[in-house]
């Protein structure tokens, strides 16, 4: 039998993969019509019709709220079930960036609009695109995004976002914002527009108080790390993040509803600098860092790395939550780089304090 969405939330109340909220239940209502539309058969086409054009898109949805409240778990448990195979997860911001060396290449062919070109290409592999934590702060991407989302929907791609503002505060006082208006009364036209308003931020919740730095790094911590993911993430499965940096990829082998895991060497031993820690920053809201070593002239490069790495998160306000080899102001005692680690360990301690980031 045919579960709804809301049915299936319920179902991993019952069995505690997810904590019961109302609003949660009410966003995944309103998923359930656009699951329901795009699961219909397709209505038969006309004989002579090769000239017709593509099925209108269904109605999507633009999902907003604080952080924190549930809009990524939402997002995914619609994607995770909607059974249709043209389908994609991806972040806007890596989205954007995929987009915009679309771009780029077709415009090396001199056509004149090449919006319409790439918009067709994405519509070849999507019918239904979801994009998590719209934000426009690109004036590129601002004068583009108006028109490719409405090239798109006209070829029948479907949009679901979440986004932590509204419409009307997307791009807000940006450059020549006039000309992006046109681009909001578009989302409210074509996407069913709704206010996720969560008793409150989960992951705040579960980490306002509770240890966030589990020191040493053995299995002990290992295993408590293992829980906070598998609470941060209702242990759904993990997928990973793909992220455009100056024409590089950079992959994170897990990542869920706003939550990424790594190896302390999987992301400060790689030729990283820090724009890819700042896109990684943009992208996430909480990373959980495994196995942070003790620091030193030896491992100088992967040190300079790992502070880079910090800053990022802390000016970004992500939440870390990692195992090391000893408390902050131990793990960098001796060799070039001491004075400067003084900072990160300040702001390791500070990041470890019940409510910070909120």
């Amino acid at each position: 039998m045919r579960l709804t969405l809301p049915e299936i939330y319920d179902v991993r109340v019952r069995t505690g993969q997810l904590r019961a909220d109302p609003a949660q239940r009410t966003a995944l209502g309103l998923l359930e019509r656009v699951r329901t539309e795009l699961e219909a058969p397709p209505a038969k086409k006309p004989r002579f019709s090769f000239f017709a054009k593509p099925a209108p898109a269904v109605r999507g949805v633009y999902l907003w709220g604080g952080v924190g409240r549930g809009k990524s778990m939402v997002m995914d448990l619609f994607m995770e079930v909607v059974e249709i195979p043209q389908k994609r997860r991806v972040h806007f911001h890596a989205f954007m960036q995929e987009v915009q060396a679309r771009l780029k290449e077709v415009r090396k062919t001199g056509v004149q609009d090449a919006i319409r070109p790439v918009a067709q290409a994405v519509s070849e592999t999507a019918r239904l695109l979801c994009f998590d934590e719209m934000q426009i702060s690109d004036i590129a991407d601002a004068m583009i995004v108006g028109r490719l989302f409405e090239y798109l929907s006209d070829l029948g791609v479907t949009v679901v976002t979440t986004s932590n503002r509204a419409p009307e505060d997307l791009y807000k006082d940006g450059l020549n914002r006039h000309l992006f208006l046109p681009f909001i009364a578009l989302l409210s036209d074509r996407l069913e527009v709704h206010a996720l308003e969560a008793a409150g931020d989960y992951r705040q919740g579960r980490d306002a108080g509770a240890q966030v730095y589990f020191t040493p790094a053995d299995a002990k911590a290992t295993q408590a790390l293992d829980h906070i993911w598998a609470d941060l993430t209702g242990n759904g499965p993990a997928q990973p993040l793909h992220l455009s940096v100056a024409g590089r990829d950079l992959v994170l082998a897990r990542h869920r509803a706003g939550v990424a895991r790594a190896g302390f060497w999987d992301l400060c031993a790689r030729a990283l600098g820090p724009a890819d820690y700042l896109a990684l920053a943009g992208a996430i809201k909480v990373l959980i860092l495994d196995g942070v070593p003790i620091l030193s002239a030896a491992n100088f490069n992967e040190a300079k790395r790992f502070v880079t790495l910090i800053d990022a998160l802390y000016e970004a306000k992500v939440r870390l939550i990692c195992s090391a080899a000893d408390i902050p102001e131990r793990l960098y005692i001796e060799g070039a780089g001491t004075f400067e680690f003084e900072r990160t360990a300040s702001r390791l301690r500070e990041m470890q304090a019940a409510g910070w980031g909120a």
